[in-house]
């Protein structure tokens, strides 16, 4: 049988990688480049560096999903889903908008665990499958609109929006006319657990990675959101993570309103 990890175990490693950006938050980065506006930092390496130390030593043989080393095959039928700073493009240039993010699931893509803490504000967004969400202890509820247009949006744009003709500006165009407004901030991670908090009604991304949705997907579900892919399935972690998350009153005009203009 193998080492699980317990909600705790979860909210601790992401507060510990979160000090490690906390700490170099303010210093001069090391950037490079894994696509014209897809950036890496020092920061990322050293958050992804401790954070699979630490899997590896207390929860051996998992499967771990990971933004900087994608994939680690691992023996047990433990995943991890990891994203040691969602939000970099916002670091290197000292915008204080990122996160860590870590999930864990025991069997398949139902995740049981998920945390996303955002180490500036000190704000721990986190979730055990059946037991509600929280936000630094504090139960988490959706907003409660149910109109599109007094509604407030967040999305984002995929790293390849230059040449990709599914690049999300006309639906952005599209919902900004639809409602009080439509936000970016640059944070797959940070948005969901924003919709969670009610502090977004609604957000939707398209082709995004397993890490970038897995805990916040979790956290919005149990804090009564409604979490899917574009098409309405339930499995938003099925490629390309095409997602849609939003406060239950208004879920269907969002997913209506998207299919009109998805390609």
């Amino acid at each position: 049988m193998f080492m699980k990890p317990t909600l705790s175990d979860i909210e601790d490693l992401a507060l510990t990688a979160g000090e490690i950006l906390r700490q170099g938050y303010n210093t001069e980065h090391t950037i490079s480049f894994k696509g014209a506006i897809d950036l890496v930092t020092e920061a990322d390496h050293a958050s992804e560096a401790l954070l699979l130390h630490q899997i590896e030593a207390r929860f051996p043989g998992g499967h771990i999903f990971t933004e900087e080393s994608d994939e680690i095959w691992g023996q047990n039928e433990g995943t991890w889903y990891i994203d040691p700073m969602d939000g970099t493009v916002n670091y290197a240039h000292h915008n204080p908008i990122f996160c860590v993010s870590i999930a864990f699931a025991s069997q398949g893509t139902i995740i049981n665990l998920g945390a996303v803490y955002d180490p500036l504000r000190k704000e721990l967004f986190s979730a055990e499958r059946g037991k509600g969400a929280h936000l630094n202890g504090q139960k988490l509820r959706p907003s409660v609109i149910k109109e599109l247009q007094k509604s407030l949006l967040v999305t984002g744009f995929p790293y390849d929006s230059w040449t990709n003709p599914n690049n999300n500006f006309d639906n952005f165009v599209k919902m900004s006319k639809m409602t009080q407004g439509v936000r970016c901030h640059g944070s797959a991670a940070l948005d969901g657990c924003y919709v969670a908090a009610g502090r977004f009604d609604g957000y939707w991304e398209f082709s995004l990675k397993p890490w970038d949705v897995a805990a916040a997907g979790l956290i919005a579900q149990e804090a009564g959101a409604r979490v899917t892919a574009l098409d309405g399935a339930a499995d938003y972690l099925f490629p390309p993570q095409s997602v849609v998350f939003s406060a239950p009153g208004i879920y269907d005009q969002i997913l209506n309103a998207l299919r009109k203009t998805a390609r």
